[in-house]
């Protein structure tokens, strides 16, 4: 009897690892939403000077997303609007829409450490990557599902990522970008972690681009509201001007 039980030991352990498509599916299940509206600052921190960006930005799934600008005065009044895989940016200064495609979104949005593309991002995980679970490590004093991501698009942005997972609340605490050559181009880490409306929100992220010299930029989110009503119109090229 005994050695019947320790043969069923690991088989039962391994029932319990969920899979990698079952994971993602949590973590899209906590922070994806029809809508979403939220405020935060960005905060880009240089080799000579540190610079604060606040922002409001209105998401609508992964269709389309609108973000205005709203400090500091430099940057006040900068429009971003995003409409499926459509990018445009406003700036009053020279009162030009401008769309930014092709090797321009890989350019960084106000000297930080993140892409348009990075910005771009709002779709479901699960619907970009397949995912194989490469086992378990602590992060932050939570033990984390680590997985290995494969893009199911040969074009996108990072044809692998790496990602730890929160095995608890299900958010990514730690993620690697990598190129399809596979070198490493950025990795983000979550410094801390609030609950806001009924979901886990990573609170405050540092993003590094290992390409770049500087400190990282910082990415703090204030407030956000999920599944609100947002009027179509502020998803328009016209939106840009007002």
């Amino acid at each position: 009897m005994k050695s019947l039980l320790f043969l069923l030991v690991p088989v039962f352990a391994f029932a319990q690892v969920p899979s990698g498509e079952e994971i993602l599916k949590k973590v899209d299940e906590n922070s994806w939403a029809k809508t979403r509206i939220f405020t935060s600052k960005m905060i880009v921190q240089g080799r000579r000077a540190t610079r604060t960006i606040t922002s409001k930005s209105w998401v609508k799934g992964d269709e389309a997303a609108f973000t205005e600008y709203l400090a500091p005065a430099r940057e006040k009044g900068i429009k971003m609007l995003k409409m499926e895989d459509q990018l445009w940016t406003y700036s009053p200064q020279t009162d030009r829409i401008i769309r930014i495609s092709g090797h321009m979104l890989r350019q960084s949005v106000m000297g930080s450490d993140l892409s348009y593309e990075d910005m771009m991002e709002d779709a479901e995980i699960v619907k970009k990557y397949d995912a194989k679970v490469e086992g378990s490590e602590v992060v932050l004093d939570c033990e984390c599902w680590v997985l290995l991501l494969s893009a199911k698009d040969k074009d996108a942005a990072y044809q692998s990522r790496k990602v730890w997972v929160d095995k608890e609340r299900y958010i990514i605490l730690k993620e690697e970008r990598y190129a399809k050559s596979g070198k490493l181009l950025k990795r983000t880490e979550i410094l801390s972690v609030r609950r806001m409306g009924g979901r886990w929100v990573a609170g405050e992220i540092l993003f590094r681009d290992l390409l770049k010299s500087g400190k990282g930029t910082k990415f703090i989110i204030e407030s956000v509201e999920y599944n609100a009503d947002i009027p179509d119109y502020i998803f328009s090229k016209a939106s840009l001007r007002k």
